[in-house]
């Protein structure tokens, strides 16, 4: 039986919305298992716009859903639009949209709220007993959704390779069970249905982000 998987973007580009490498991982690995696509993007305006080639925010403005039309070749629905019921399972690649447009996680940290929408989503899925993947800085979203969740971001030891391990001490401090694992690993929370991976939270090279992405599609859809 054919998969239905609802993928939700936060916009085109790893600063300020979606990592579209993970995006595409995701898209591709989903096509060749047979899953059907549908990516969804909230109907609202971005925290803020960076150059890409500064690292800077702009005074400009974009819209999430206009952004995520980019990554989505113009296909994508309104977050809104969104019924659990019509889907196996939802995957939410990672990006500082995540931190930014989904959630504020980018702003306040520890202290961050979760897009109400994206939040009833997570709630919603999960109730169903639906599987939810996160790659990259995503799984954020679900520390805060479903609280004490299992969880990987990568490893929580800070170094070159691992430059962002801090994430996995505050899930730690907010009572996620954070388990290490390498780029090309997973963690399958088994009770909630939750599969997460590192993707760019490590400083690895894209075939092997690709790679890890594959597993945690594939373990998705086991669970699906």
């Amino acid at each position: 039986m054919v998969k239905r998987v609802a993928v939700i973007l936060a916009g085109c580009g790893v600063y300020d919305g979606t990592e579209i490498h993970e995006a595409s991982a995701i898209l591709v690995h989903l096509s060749r298992a047979g899953a059907k696509v549908q990516m969804f993007a909230p109907n609202a305006d971005q925290m803020h716009v960076v150059n890409h080639c500064e690292g800077q925010p702009t005074e400009e403005k974009r819209n999430v859903l206009q952004e995520s039309a980019r990554i989505a070749r113009g296909d994508v629905t309104d977050l809104a639009k969104l019924d659990v019921s019509a889907f196996d399972a939802v995957i939410i690649p990672g990006g500082f949209g995540a931190a930014k447009n989904l959630s504020d996680w980018a702003v306040k940290g520890k202290e961050y709220t979760i897009q109400p929408q994206v939040e009833k989503l997570i709630k919603d899925f999960h109730k169903a007993a639906k599987p939810l993947g996160m790659c990259c800085i995503a799984p954020v979203l679900a520390a805060k959704a479903l609280p004490g969740c299992e969880i990987t971001v990568g490893q929580d030891k800070e170094c070159k390779k691992w430059p962002f391990a801090q994430t996995a001490c505050t899930m730690k401090e907010m009572g996620c069970k954070h388990v290490n694992k390498n780029v090309g690993e997973v963690h399958v929370d088994v009770k909630n249905k939750l599969v997460t991976t590192s993707a760019f939270m490590c400083n690895a090279p894209i075939h092997e982000v690709f790679d890890g992405v594959g597993v945690m599609v594939s373990e998705v859809l086991k669970l699906a």
